[in-house]
């Protein structure tokens, strides 16, 4: 029989009880996070055009970042474009530089942009860059060390701690270059070799970046100076960092959403939700990592019932994490099902992060169609309203349905067990996806 005295005494149930209490209200916390693993989804109470006043107004309001009027968008397409304009926009800073990114690895390009980075620090120019302690964990340790004897100020974003394991699926996701605070540049990119090229095969991985001139390149720096005061203490105002930036005659609206985890729904689930809701007669999403929460996958579904042609372009047999193809294969048949036409891209490792929205508006950034960029990583993405814009982002995402393989829903219900049992595999850790 128990002893009845050790339960009087509250020396013996206080501590545990404690610790109980602590570890519930832990798992409480962390799932909110992930309320939609709940089958808890989202509903579009007032239907907006993506063209109309009324979609930038919601998309302000929900993410609580600005619309920027007379703003430039350049696109660029892979290594081949995307590289030559990071260079001479680094190469064109004469009073601050600052670069964030979560992949530095290896290849001529990580040298080549450490060489010009070094060159504007011996020029005078105050240099920042901030790498993801994960992300770029395979970075050659001599370019960080030429980098730092040149002046410039090298910082690691987030470093294991054991107090914050909890956290170390939090990761900065960004791409972010700001010369001068005049001009930004962002997108998928990632400064190693993988990325050179043009996507002529394997070895040259499929991406798109944009290069920015106009107001919205405060709110890059502002993304930027949010992270380096997490990481150093340091505030960065003033002039030379934040300058007076005009309206461009040929610009137009331009908005820039970053994203962080959080409880309860982030900025990167309600932009795309939105523009998923609004869509009324064309939506084409590119994206590295593709593995959608059951309310995305039924948002989906639902506007392909409408009537709006859906397209998604994801990796094929080329990608870096294969349990990620296989998570997202898992919703693969609910979408065909309901008209969304998926295509594998053959070529390379496929890692853009798009989407177009009826031809009139864009997205490019870093925000992947998985729970890792909507819940745990820290993400931008650029919105751009322009029939211009969109045109040259379609065509570009028209070539690479050229080069894809389309899912047959037929087909897809026929494959055999073992696909069945790879999806199947990943339920237990497509939250951490």
């Amino acid at each position: 029989m128990a002893d009845r005295s050790l339960l009087r005494d509250p020396r013996t149930w206080v501590g545990p009880g404690l610790a109980v209490g602590a570890g519930l209200a832990w798992y409480a916390a962390d799932s909110l996070r992930h309320r939609r693993e709940g089958a808890f989804g989202y509903e579009l109470v007032e239907g907006v055009d993506a063209d109309s006043p009324d979609f930038m107004r919601a998309a302000e309001a929900l993410t609580g970042h600005p619309i920027n009027e007379g703003c430039e968008v350049e696109l660029l397409i892979n290594g081949d474009q995307i590289f030559p304009a990071m260079l001479e926009t680094i190469r064109s800073a004469e009073e601050t530089l600052c670069l964030e990114t979560y992949v530095y690895w290896r290849g001529d390009i990580a040298s080549d942009i450490a060489e010009a980075v070094c060159e504007r620090a011996r020029a005078g120019v105050e240099c920042r860059l901030l790498v993801d302690a994960v992300g770029g964990a395979k970075i050659t340790d001599g370019l960080i060390d030429e980098m730092q004897d040149c002046g410039v100020d090298v910082r690691r974003f987030r470093p294991p701690k054991l107090y914050a394991l909890r956290h170390l699926a939090n990761r900065t996701h960004r791409r972010l270059l700001i010369a001068d605070g005049r001009v930004g540049m962002t997108g998928g990119v990632g400064i190693a070799g993988e990325w050179e090229g043009d996507a002529r095969g394997p070895d040259e991985w499929r991406d798109t970046h944009v290069r920015v001139r106009g107001p919205v390149v405060r709110g890059m720096q502002g993304a930027f100076a949010e992270h380096w005061l997490e990481a150093t203490g340091e505030v960065l105002g003033g002039e030379r960092f934040l300058p007076e930036l005009e309206a461009l005659a040929d610009g137009g609206p331009v908005q820039l959403i970053r994203s962080g985890a959080g409880v309860g729904d982030t900025n990167a689930e309600a932009i795309h939700y939105l523009a998923i809701a609004s869509a009324q007669r064309s939506l084409d999403i590119c994206s590295a990592y593709f593995a959608p929460r059951p309310a995305f996958t039924r948002a989906l579904a639902e506007a392909a019932q409408r009537g709006v042609e859906v397209r998604i372009v994801v990796p094929g047999p080329y990608i870096d994490k294969e349990f990620v193809r296989q998570a997202g294969r898992a919703a693969y048949g609910e979408l065909l099902d309901a008209g969304v036409r998926i295509f594998e891209y053959q070529p390379t490792m496929l890692h853009a992060k798009t989407m177009a929205v009826d031809g009139v508006w864009a997205t490019v950034g870093t925000m992947n169609f998985d729970n890792r960029s909507f819940q745990l990583n820290d993400e931008i993405t650029l919105a751009v309203s322009s029939e211009r814009f969109c045109e040259a982002l379609v065509a570009s995402f028209d070539a690479d349905v050229e080069r894809s393989e389309e899912m047959d829903a037929e087909k897809w219900r026929r494959r055999g067990p073992v696909q069945r049992a790879r999806q199947l595999a990943t339920t237990a850790i497509r939250r951490e996806i």
